[in-house]
């Protein structure tokens, strides 16, 4: 029987810290990054661009991103200055962290999928400009056994509605011969916990609320973690796209996705994510991740060029698009 740790403190969530008596948004930052990428030049020493963010960081495209950026430079093009291998950092943390850090001047540019706090800092000064990279798509996943007796026919608000109503019944009268209807949520401000949120309260519940729902079980993890500790208690959960398709097979294969598009060969969804329309059921569960340029990064001119990177259909798209899984099947639909 495979177990999960239960929870005790947010403190493993967090990246690691160097000590130090005076930060400031000027200073030197504090973070210890997850990861480094040379792109395959190993003489290169020094971190010259600071990348945030979570799932896509797990999934393996930011590190992508962060190897192709690195070959790219060094090769040169011929609109671009050849530069010296250096290498790229990437810093593991949810969307509000990534915020954070790119407010403070910790990281350069921040992967992120919330669109209003995005938005606060670009008003505010600190982040210079946002830009569409990709889209995730979160999946609603649960129990083969679906004790809220979810059905392809639900909106995805009805099926929040279902979970909510069998988890109330579930925990008044504890069923016998199946699992118990209970919903997972990371709890932790990331990109997810939000969109469920959103969900949950438009549908008037907030079962965080003292005293706190029995059927919600606040789970603060990555989102890797949170998909496999969904998988062995039978919850359902929230995740994302990226996160299920990079989870190990015995993960997804113990889950069952009851709502989110599986099928990303129709790319018509980007235009009308970057229209903000959101009223079709189908476009619901898009996750649209952006890339923000902090106001004071490292290395000003090369943060400038891995943004016009990102969006070029040779550069950054190019990645996207050719980010599949080992059978072939695409994780993010790109933005271009």
């Amino acid at each position: 029987m495979e177990t999960i740790e239960s929870f005790e403190s947010n403190d493993s969530l967090k990246l690691s810290f160097q000590t130090s008596n005076a930060l400031s948004a000027t200073s030197e930052s504090p973070l210890t990054p997850t990861r480094t990428y040379d792109g395959g030049y190993t003489e290169a020493k020094d971190i010259r661009l600071r990348l945030a963010n979570g799932g896509a960081g797990q999934s393996g495209l930011i590190g992508a991103f962060a190897n192709a950026f690195v070959k790219w430079c060094v090769e040169g093009s011929e609109c671009e200055a050849k530069e010296a291998a250096f290498l790229v950092g990437w810093y593991l943390a949810d969307t509000t962290q990534s915020l954070a850090y790119l407010s403070s001047s910790w990281v350069d540019v921040a992967f992120t999928y919330n669109a209003a706090a995005e938005m606060a800092l670009v008003r505010n000064g600190k982040a210079i400009e946002r830009e569409l990279v990709f889209v995730d798509h979160f999946y609603l996943v649960g129990p083969p056994s679906n004790p809220a007796q979810l059905s392809p026919q639900d909106l995805v608000q009805d099926t929040f509605a279902k979970i909510v109503a069998n988890g109330a019944i579930d925990a008044l009268a504890p069923p016998g011969g199946r699992p118990p209807t209970r919903f997972l949520s990371r709890f932790d401000k990331s990109a997810t916990n939000i969109k469920e949120s959103d969900l949950l309260i438009g549908i008037g519940q907030v079962p965080w609320a003292l005293p706190p729902a029995v059927w919600y079980h606040v789970y603060p993890r990555f989102p890797i973690e949170a998909l496999k500790a969904a998988s062995v208690l039978q919850e359902y959960t929230l995740t994302d796209r990226g996160t299920w398709l990079s989870s190990d097979k015995k993960v997804c294969d113990a889950l069952t996705v009851y709502k989110g598009q599986t099928n990303l060969e129709n790319t018509q969804d980007i235009a009308e994510c970057k229209n903000n329309l959101e009223d079709d059921d189908d476009k619901v569960l898009l996750n649209p991740c952006n890339a923000l340029l902090g106001a004071n990064p490292l290395d000003k001119d090369l943060a400038a060029k891995f943004m016009r990177w990102l969006l070029s259909p040779l550069g950054g798209q190019k990645v996207v698009r050719e980010f599949k899984t080992t059978n072939g099947q695409m994780i993010y639909a790109p933005a271009t």
